[in-house]
């Protein structure tokens, strides 16, 4: 079964897309912020991240530079889920790393696609 990295500082989002994830028949392993994300990207070695941009100690962005300077981790998709959906947050998402940007609120067919297309 393949594993999908959900990182999110609100339970409900994690919920949401854990449920969307699951029900596609995908395994998940949450992480409530990017230093956390980094961490276990290392140890669960997911096939995919889906990450939110704003979140406490370390944001999306820097979660994923960070995941990208590292040999271990850069190989892996990560996706934005946020609602920093402007024109300039889409291009500055690409510039750190991430192969998109989904807007919040979301349908699950946008989430579900996405994985279909990097996961």
């Amino acid at each position: 079964m393949s594993k999908v990295l959900i990182v999110d500082d609100s339970p409900a989002e994690l919920a949401n897309l854990r449920t969307i994830l699951t029900d596609a028949g995908w395994h998940s392993v949450t992480a409530n912020n990017g230093a956390e994300a980094v961490a276990k990207a290392s140890a669960e070695k997911p096939s995919m991240i889906f990450m939110d941009i704003i979140m406490p100690d370390m944001d999306g962005y820097e979660a994923c530079r960070t995941l990208q300077q590292n040999p271990a981790t850069k190989s892996i998709p990560v996706v934005f889920v946020s609602s920093k959906n402007q024109k300039a947050d889409q291009i500055w998402a690409k510039m750190q790393g991430a192969k998109a940007l989904i807007g919040k609120p979301y349908k699950a067919s946008e989430i579900l696609d996405t994985l279909k297309a990097y996961g």
